[in-house]
């Protein structure tokens, strides 16, 4: 059996680059009711503490009037879903999938999740005007299931993992001639629709690109990116191994849910056994396979945290202002780790910038 590191490093990484998608992605968030950016936080604090020269923080605490980053995939994948079944052509906005939904066959949209993906494609269901089930663990806490159910959502609650909550919706959707299931993880047959949400996450890396230049920070020394199944470490990646001056990026997990690590390490890519941790949305055994390769080439660095990091991050960006859950607030406590693990390797010291994810507020995930 392989026994798993808290700490990866794999300098070539820097060097491999990806095509970042087009503008069209964030021309169709533009159209969804609500639309705007999410705010760049400096964290001076933070800051002095790690020793670097700036903090900046991408808060998604409230992104589209939900508590966390997921609506952007979904609302994207499922316009492009949409347009795909009912032959619609060109860039669609969000009042002509509801027009389209009015007299187009019947559709259900469904998914599992460990939280925020599942309430971002209930909305999104609403705001079209479709049907939505949704398949749950029964580890979510309840303030999520009521949020999912109060969006519109049919949820199917099971007591099982996460991965066998994957396994039971697609299981339920090949019984329904109607059902779109709109998913964040990929798997052999399945990659169009996670691949749509990856591309649907770079609306905020666009947004985070125009505000570093609006800071003066054009260029970043060390990005830190969560990591779940993959998708939105993924779309990190791709950002950021499209610019000019490429930073370091690390992805950070629990060391209940060691899977990317644990592919990192080994070169392969397979389900892992997971535990009980705080950071419900980074809870999850199998990367996606579409992330997979993107992250095995792309990835300088990776991180494992405990519950307790994760908790004392919370603590300390709630002191700092910032509204974070253990997800979000993973990313400092990935940063903590990297600095003390691999500063020196990474070259961050006194001058150094250092961007964070907070991927959900802590009504998204209340510990």
């Amino acid at each position: 059996m392989h026994t798993i590191d808290t700490i990866y490093h794999h300098p070539p990484a820097r060097h491999r680059g990806f095509a970042r998608p087009g503008a069209e992605v964030l021309a169709f968030h533009r159209s969804l009711p609500g639309y705007a950016p999410t705010p760049l936080l400096e964290l001076p604090g933070i800051a002095a503490e790690l020793g670097v020269g700036r903090v900046l923080l991408k808060d998604e605490s409230s992104r589209l009037g939900l508590p966390a980053f997921k609506v952007l995939g979904a609302s994207y994948a499922i316009a492009r879903a949409l347009a795909a079944r009912w032959n619609l052509t060109g860039a669609v906005t969000v009042d002509e999938l509801r027009a389209a939904a009015r007299r187009q066959p019947p559709v259900t949209l469904l998914c599992a999740t460990d939280g925020n993906h599942g309430r971002a494609v209930a909305r999104t269901a609403a705001t079209i005007g479709l049907p939505c089930r949704v398949f749950i663990p029964g580890s979510l806490t309840q303030e999520a299931k009521r949020a999912i159910a109060a969006e519109g959502a049919e949820v199917r609650e099971l007591d099982a993992p996460y991965d066998d909550v994957v396994a039971a919706m697609r299981a339920h959707a090949a019984t329904l001639e109607e059902a779109l299931v709109i998913q964040d993880t990929a798997w052999p047959g399945y990659r169009e629709i996670p691949g749509w949400i990856v591309d649907g996450y770079s609306t905020m890396l666009a947004e985070l690109e125009a505000q570093l230049h609006e800071t003066g920070e054009p260029r970043t020394d060390l990005v830190v990116a969560p990591a779940g199944v993959g998708s939105l470490a993924q779309a990190i990646v791709t950002h950021f191994r499209s610019v000019d001056a490429p930073p370091t990026v690390a992805v950070v997990e629990p060391v209940a849910a060691p899977a990317i690590m644990h592919a990192l390490q080994t070169g392969v890519a397979e389900p892992v056994a997971t535990g009980r941790t705080v950071m419900l949305g980074l809870n999850c055994g199998t990367p996606s396979e579409l992330a997979w390769p993107v992250l095995r080439d792309g990835v300088d660095a990776a991180v494992l945290v405990d519950d307790a990091e994760a908790l004392r991050a919370v603590r300390d960006l709630r002191e700092a202002g910032v509204d974070a859950g253990p997800c979000g607030a993973a990313t400092l406590a990935g940063a903590r780790r990297a600095l003390a693990r691999l500063g020196e390797p990474l070259g961050l010291g006194a001058s150094s910038t250092i961007v964070l994810f907070n991927t959900e507020s802590l009504a998204a995930n209340p510990v």
